[in-house]
């Protein structure tokens, strides 16, 4: 059954024999032992054999040119030796499949979702104790391939597991950066220097139009992916906590994302395709931008009123909203008691009336609002219990902190609690070391955004222009991210906020253009209203990022210095760019525009702005284009731009 799960596709084409030809070959006798797939368009291949050893690797090659080279697969049993062993015999089938993945929201309205499989069965000899049979399920798409594990029903009996022995042996000595909790990431570093554990996502940089990244998707059960080297090694290995392979189990694909720039790896959707399809209606969930009450305690506005996550504040924050059309307020902790207290009722506790006194005042502007959840209250308290009281009192989503456990409980309690929230139509944000993003917005469109980065108001000690430049060819490259860009408040020295007052590192400019860079169904933004109406034309770029996007492209980016989004809206194209540390002159290229002439608001940095010394200054001009043209932006130290180009009126 688990077999005819993963092969009976929608739309799965078994292809006759001659067709088979162009996605995998192999020799036709029972012993064969070589096997190859290849992507659509024919450009990416893996190509699986016995080593000297007589042990399965597999190979991935871009258009002949061999990226990871001889690479193991399969596990390493505790009594039994390899699985599959050297003595296995094995079996090929292939398909093909060519539909279309139309999300409820997303990057865009609709994905190619087409590949290449093959799937080897693997047979143990006879007298084999523990599990018999094993697959390895091969896909290949135009950017990318993964692979997965499947042990198959009538398998035998459940056997333990040393490791997970997959590999990826890198042909050259390319350049990496790893994701690394809420911290910079680390890299850029040579593969050979690398020693010891790291979290994916990896992003590999192998030449100047050669690019990778390892992740992994549908992860079921069992531990998060963790990898492994040894210095002097370009070989990284699985290391996370080895599955105990039974019948019926499946593991997560093991992803080798691909693209001739890194712009293309975060236009990718391969994370998601990788995933089922949703399950029952989820036309209620509306990805949108939402302010937020912890950023905003403390601060001060010209007037005197000083913001707190009390009632009258909420109300300000609401009017806001609505008045420019963003779809949330964000509650985060305490507001049922103290968040690490376990006395903290969370559906009795604290300001839980004032809380639905805003639910019902949000209600009627058309403002939904979501409730901060700590683990030790969603432990403590019946978890099914809590999630249903908050859908009756109406609330939107759950933003769910601190999280406890080991790697492999805490992606089983984030799976309990996304279905949870599905069930009773809430939005969910997962914050404080989440379990990595691996494609669930697919299956549970209500998955709209986790904290999978440094927060960039959390820890300026680490967070700068270069961070952010780096965690959108990074951590990015996993899912939507909730980053809490878009703090406009920017004055030199420290605010009256309560929870972080240092002054950010970046500029006005870039800010807003971050909101809009990194990709999420719930953009959070941090600031108070007054600070936002201060810049009439960058508040007006926040309210045009109306959900969900019809088309979303990197038109330019390198790793670590500079990236350039375009996000199309029913009526306009909006495109963000933001550097690092260093100043520097880009061309936007305009080819995306359909034939015609067309109008840019530019949002730039002022001539002297700088992330350290001049964060608040603006200039704003217009100018007129035609498609296939390019735009020139000087952005400043840290800094950024924003553009906005209406569509005609086709009326």
């Amino acid at each position: 059954m688990i077999l005819k799960n993963i092969l009976d596709m929608k739309q799965t084409l078994c292809l006759p024999a001659m067709a088979c030809l162009a996605i995998v070959s192999c020799s036709c006798q029972p012993s064969a032992d070589s096997f190859r797939v290849v992507s659509p368009d024919e450009a990416l291949e893996v190509s699986i054999e016995k080593d000297s050893s007589g042990l399965y690797v597999y190979s991935f090659s871009d258009q002949g040119e061999e990226l990871i080279t001889s690479s193991h697969i399969g596990f390493k049993g505790k009594h039994q030796g390899m699985i599959p062993g050297k003595d296995w015999t094995v079996s090929a089938s292939a398909s093909s499949h060519d539909g279309v993945w139309k999300p409820v929201w997303g990057k865009r309205q609709e994905v190619k979702d087409q590949y290449n499989e093959l799937t080897l069965s693997f047979k143990a000899p006879e007298g084999h104790q523990g599990i018999s049979r094993i697959q390895a399920v091969f896909r290949a798409y135009k950017d990318g391939v993964a692979f997965r594990y499947v042990v198959p029903q009538e398998a035998g009996q459940s056997e333990e597991t040393e490791s997970e022995c997959t590999q990826y042996s890198f042909a050259g000595d390319y350049t990496a950066w790893f994701y690394n909790g809420e911290y910079h990431n680390l890299g850029p570093d040579k593969l050979s220097e690398v020693e010891g554990e790291r979290q994916p996502v990896m992003t590999v940089q192998a030449g100047e139009n050669q690019f990778m990244a390892l992740h992994e998707a549908d992860l079921r059960t069992g531990e998060p992916l963790l990898l492994s080297s040894s210095k002097g090694d370009r070989t990284f290995q699985v290391a996370s906590k080895p599955a105990r392979l039974e019948p019926g189990y499946v593991s997560a694909w093991r992803v080798i994302l691909h693209g001739r720039t890194p712009g293309e790896m975060v236009d990718s959707h391969l994370i998601e395709l990788l995933n089922p399809e949703p399950s029952g209606d989820f036309s209620w969930v509306k990805p949108g931008t939402a302010v937020w009450d912890w950023r905003i305690n403390g601060a001060i506005t010209d007037d005197g009123f000083t913001y707190t996550m009390t009632y009258p504040s909420w109300v300000r924050m609401v009017d806001f909203a609505a008045e420019q059309g963003f779809k949330y307020l964000v509650l985060d902790a305490n507001w049922y008691g103290p968040e690490f207290d376990g006395t903290s009722n969370p559906v009795s506790g604290g300001k839980t009336d004032d809380v639905r006194r805003i639910l019902s005042y949000g209600k009627e502007k058309g403002v939904g609002i979501w409730l901060y959840l700590n683990d030790v209250g969603g432990r403590k308290y019946p978890i099914e219990k809590t999630l249903r009281q908050y859908r009756e009192w109406g609330a939107a989503g759950v933003k769910y902190g601190f999280m406890n456990g080991t790697p492999e409980e805490k992606n089983a309690w984030t799976r309990k609690i996304t279905r949870l929230c599905a069930e009773n139509r809430l939005l969910v944000d997962f914050h404080d070391g989440p379990v990595h993003p691996y494609g669930q917005m697919r299956t549970w469109p209500n998955a709209v955004t986790r904290e999978y980065c440094q927060a960039q108001l959390d820890a300026h000690r680490v967070f700068g222009p270069g961070t952010f430049v780096t965690s959108v060819f990074v951590n990015m490259l996993a899912g939507p991210l909730d980053m809490n860009n878009g703090m406009f408040d920017l004055r030199q020295g420290n605010t009256t906020r309560v929870d972080e007052n240092k002054p950010v590192p970046s500029t006005v400019v870039s800010e807003a253009a971050r909101t809009l860079i990194t990709f999420s169904g719930a953009t959070i933004i941090p600031d108070i209203p007054e600070m936002y109406r201060k810049y009439p034309e960058l508040l007006a770029f926040l309210s045009a990022q109306r959900m969900p996007w019809k088309e979303s492209r990197t038109l330019m980016g390198k790793i670590g210095e500079y990236i350039v989004m375009m996000r199309e809206t029913d009526t306009e194209y909006l495109i963000g760019a933001a550097t690092n540390e260093e100043a520097r002159t880009l061309s936007i290229p305009l080819t995306f525009l359909p034939e015609g002439a067309y109008t840019v608001q530019l949002m730039l940095d002022g001539e002297d702005a700088h992330y350290l010394t001049n964060r608040e200054t603006c200039q704003v001009r217009m100018q007129e284009v035609e498609s296939g043209d390019s735009i020139p932006v000087r952005l400043a130290p840290g800094g950024g731009a924003c553009l906005r180009i209406k569509k005609p009126d086709r009326r």
